[in-house]
């Protein structure tokens, strides 16, 4: 069911590869709830996924765009704007790849120009992407930023290696250039911390099967799915929450908050 909470709204996606992932769920619901907007991603992740579906589906522009470099955004938030008529409204940045992960490289074996190339594509392409937006003045007042998170920032967890520093990087520059953006043009900047989910990127980490089970054990909700987390951005796009800014928000079932749960508890006590 639709509520045309986005009716009028305009705005870019980055990162949609395929039906499975994040941005390609929040695309179909911002179109449903009454959005316009870009579909953008990286040359070779254009040529890999099949977002020209989408964008068929969606009566969406794809207009490529490396997030590491300043002169393809710079080109992205100029035609974004010659496309959709005015300024954005919106913005979701759901990007993320580390080389030392997708190679299976030891934690104490890091290959450290892979490690810079990490922090490049899944953190600082986020301060990228705000510096451009703003240099571009390129957002409407009341603009609403997101960026995808994880709880790794917080917590360690085994085989998620350099990217926990990716989204450490991540969720501080949504607080420092929160501040900017609010102060000079009330636009709102946060970053959603999601459930283990089953995308093309995260299915790609070790040990993914088992700490997805492990994850929905411990959150008295179970997993946030996919479309759950599109209809929890799409509500952040929203004017309902105007004053919501500077936040790493949750989207996680509870896991963030539990100890333990009975279905662990129970789990663990057949291996007794």
């Amino acid at each position: 069911m639709a509520y045309n909470l986005l009716k009028g709204k305009k705005g870019i996606i980055f990162g949609a590869l395929d039906e499975n992932s994040i941005a390609w769920k929040t695309a179909q619901k911002a179109k449903e709830e009454g959005a316009e907007f870009v579909l953008t991603n990286a040359p070779i992740a254009l040529r890999m996924g099949k977002i020209k579906e989408l964008a068929d589906s969606c009566n969406a522009e794809i207009i490529p765009a490396d997030a590491t470099s300043v002169e393809d955004l710079t080109n992205l938030f100029e035609k974004s704007q010659e496309v959709l008529g005015g300024k954005l409204d919106f913005v979701l940045h759901s990007i993320g790849m580390s080389p030392n992960v997708r190679k299976s490289r030891d934690y104490g074996n890091l290959n450290y120009d892979w490690f810079l190339k990490t922090l490049d594509i899944s953190g600082i392409s986020f301060h990228k992407v705000l510096q451009t937006a703003e240099k571009t003045d390129a957002m409407n007042e009341w603009g609403s930023v997101l960026a995808l998170s994880y709880i790794a920032a917080q917590r360690t967890f085994p085989d998620y290696s350099d990217m926990a520093q990716a989204k450490a990087v991540l969720e501080s520059i949504a607080r420092s250039y929160g501040y900017r953006f609010a102060k000079s043009k009330n636009v709102r900047v946060n970053t959603i911390s999601q459930s283990p989910t089953m995308t093309t990127a995260g299915s790609g980490v070790t040990g993914f099967d088992v700490f997805f089970d492990y994850a929905n054990k411990m959150s008295p909700l179970g997993n946030a799915s996919a479309e759950d987390c599109a209809n929890y951005i799409v509500m952040m796009f929203s004017d309902f929450t105007r004053m919501v800014t500077m936040q790493n928000l949750m989207h996680d079932g509870g896991f963030c908050a539990s100890g333990i749960t009975e279905e662990l508890v129970e789990e663990l006590s057949k291996n007794k």
